[in-house]
């Protein structure tokens, strides 16, 4: 059977947004909204993405659309890249010129080489390195050059509708003109014999099919309620005829009534123009309802992907489980109040996040070692790892770590210097590997250290 080809790629996206500390602070944070996830949507279907406020879905959208540049990684439209970021080659580039001058230096002290032996290998060592820069910078210019020239054609076939229809709609403009936007960017009626008599009605037809009236064409964005400016906002995407929509929440912000017209429309729009769907949302029963497979985020990292059926009846991953848990039930006499999980802690800081899985702090599947510490290999043995337990400086009281805090070498020097017997350490790749999302079953991909175990599989 021939394997199909995905309409839309992404490759190790990420994006990462800089942060000023303050003021007059020249230091910088970086906030990892997405880091690093892999994903494919085909013809026809409808992507599911949830997960937690926050967790990098409508970055995810943004970044693939092009509002936002991506840090590093790509994205493959119909064969082409339209999106790259450059930041794993230029590190790339940064670490082997470290690595290359630390070469350079231990060649030139070595004292069994004479200097005929060192000119020779500095020569090698730095044709290599050319090669390599060369290499790497070609790469760069390479993805520069596909980003910068993707054609108005390729991204005309990627819409966009927003969460919110409030802000999503320039006030100053009619419905005519913000309709017809994207029709004169691409100039779609600039061939024919009566261009604007053709765009009107276009327009006109576009209102019609969804639900709204040719008299409303003249009106502006403030006349329309909130259902009825967002059936704008999907006609604006319709109205370049595109391939793939994405949608970011698109039902959130209306009434329940509202949306399931909005999502009955989507559909019939999917079945009439082939179209498809990147469905972002929260809500995980018309998540289930509208996708064919889903994608579960968490703080940027790509938790778990399945077809929509195999995720509800078996999912995988703990904090799956956790969002299932959540859903609803519409009946007083059968709750679930007996089978929610409820996770404990804090969702985890974005900016320059922890090593190991992001869920790690909140799941109570994550394999924990306690060791107990002496004094005399407190450094070594504390440096990557977290604390147990918070830990007070015994001296003067002052607390220095808080129970699960991340322990560096500064900590772990003064740490060092004060009059423990023992010290506790929490110590697994939970909380220092970050786990790769691989297929544990047929096309169902999980990224979980111990995914096998839990589920018992």
């Amino acid at each position: 059977m021939e394997q199909r080809k995905p309409l839309l790629k992404v490759n190790n996206l990420k994006k990462h947004f800089v942060k000023n500390s303050g003021l007059f602070s020249t230091k910088k944070k970086i906030l990892t909204a997405v880091d690093g996830i892999n994903f494919e949507i085909f013809q026809g279907e409808t992507f599911g993405l949830v997960g937690e406020s926050g967790c990098g879905k409508s970055t995810t959208g943004r970044t693939i659309v092009k509002l936002y540049e991506a840090t590093d990684g790509e994205v493959i439209f119909d064969g082409k890249r339209i999106t790259a970021g450059n930041k794993g080659l230029k590190d790339d580039l940064k670490s082997y010129k470290k690595a290359y001058k630390l070469k350079k230096a231990e060649v030139k002290a070595d004292a069994n080489l004479t200097k005929e032996e060192i000119s020779q290998e500095i020569h090698a060592i730095n044709e290599v390195y050319k090669d390599f820069k060369e290499e790497k910078k070609n790469e760069i210019n390479d993805r520069r050059h596909d980003t910068k020239n993707t054609s108005k054609s390729v991204m005309k076939d990627i819409q966009m509708i927003f969460q919110d229809p409030y802000a999503s709609l320039n006030p100053r403009m009619t419905v005519t003109d913000i309709i017809a936007e994207g029709i004169d960017t691409h100039g779609i009626f600039d061939h024919t014999d009566d261009p604007a008599a053709a765009k009107q009605e276009k327009i006109f037809e576009l209102l019609e099919s969804v639900g709204l009236k040719r008299e409303h064409a003249s009106r502006y964005p403030h006349e329309f309620s909130g259902g009825q400016r967002q059936r704008i906002g999907i006609a604006r995407a319709l109205a370049v005829d595109p391939k793939l929509i994405i949608c970011d929440e698109p039902i959130s912000a209306l009434d329940v009534s509202i949306q399931a017209q909005v999502v009955n429309m989507l559909e019939d729009f999917q079945k009439k123009n082939g179209l498809t769907y990147l469905f972002i949302a929260h809500d995980l029963s018309m998540v289930k309802h509208i996708s064919d497979r889903i994608g579960v985020m968490y703080l940027g990292h790509m938790m778990e992907v399945s077809s929509s059926d195999d995720l509800y009846e078996e999912p995988l991953h703990p904090y799956t489980k956790a969002l299932l848990s959540s859903i609803p039930i519409p009946d007083p006499d059968n709750t679930n109040k007996g089978n929610r999980i409820v996770l404990e802690g804090d969702v985890p800081s974005p900016i320059n996040p922890k090593p190991g899985c992001r869920f790690a702090s909140r799941c109570r599947y994550a394999k924990t070692v306690i060791e107990r510490t002496s004094v005399s290999s407190f450094k070594d043995a504390l440096v990557g790892n977290y604390a147990f337990e918070k830990v007070v400086n015994p001296v003067t009281d002052e607390l220095i770590l808080l129970q699960g805090d991340y322990i560096n070498e500064e900590v772990a020097e003064l740490i060092n210097s004060l009059s423990f017997d023992s010290f506790s350490i929490r110590k697994d790749k939970c909380f220092t590997e970050t786990p790769a999302l691989v297929e544990i079953k047929k096309e169902h991909f999980t990224a979980c250290h111990f995914v096998k175990e839990i589920n018992e599989l």
